[in-house]
């Protein structure tokens, strides 16, 4: 008995449309967090960090160069943080300014793998025979975390976590946009809601 050629062909779209979707990335998460006695009400301007507007680590391979992804994504944060801030009324300082902005980007990779059996428990009693567990799924990609810091005085008063998984093969364009995303998507929630 042979299913029908549109329910095959329809299962054959939404498997590649799943896998296609794992592939090459998964939505941005956000995490804020503020101080709840500071009152942002009163900010009104910002600047970047006087010491440096951020910082790049990255624990992916032995060969990476937090140097060279700083130059090539600081512009796209400064450019996305800058943008993001003038939609909530908020001017760039000239003088003091009410808050200042550190972003931290961290860059990592994420393994997960799944072997035959690894769900049964290793006995007898199950019925099931031991046997070598073999590898059936594992799935790579790089993983990130964009870090923003409000501070005043010296003090961080909000702070917000964006974290994303991006498929190895992704184009600048392709992380240039995870990173803006990212950042809309934090400073949605600035000021916080009282």
């Amino acid at each position: 008995m042979h299913a029908p050629k549109s329910i095959v062909v329809l299962l054959a779209v939404v498997a590649a449309l799943t896998l296609a979707r794992s592939v090459t990335v998964e939505g941005v998460e956000v995490n804020v967090q503020h101080d709840m006695a500071f009152d942002f009400k009163a900010v009104r301007t910002w600047a970047w960090n006087p010491e440096a507007a951020g910082y790049v680590k990255m624990a992916r391979t032995q060969e990476d160069d937090p140097e060279t992804m700083k130059r090539k994504a600081e512009p796209w944060i400064l450019d996305a943080v800058g943008m993001e801030m003038a939609k909530h009324s908020l001017q760039k300082a000239t003088g003091q300014p009410d808050v200042t902005v550190t972003y931290h980007l961290l860059l990592s990779t994420n393994m997960t793998a799944q072997t035959m059996g690894q769900f049964l428990p290793a006995t007898t009693a199950w019925a099931y025979m031991p046997f070598a567990a073999g590898t059936q799924s594992i799935k790579m990609m790089n993983q990130g975390a964009l870090v923003l810091d409000l501070s005043a005085k010296g003090v961080v008063v909000w702070r917000g976590v964006a974290q994303a998984r991006v498929a190895f093969g992704a184009d600048d364009k392709k992380r240039e946009a995870i990173l803006r995303e990212g950042v809309r998507d934090l400073l949605r929630r600035f000021p916080p809601k009282a």
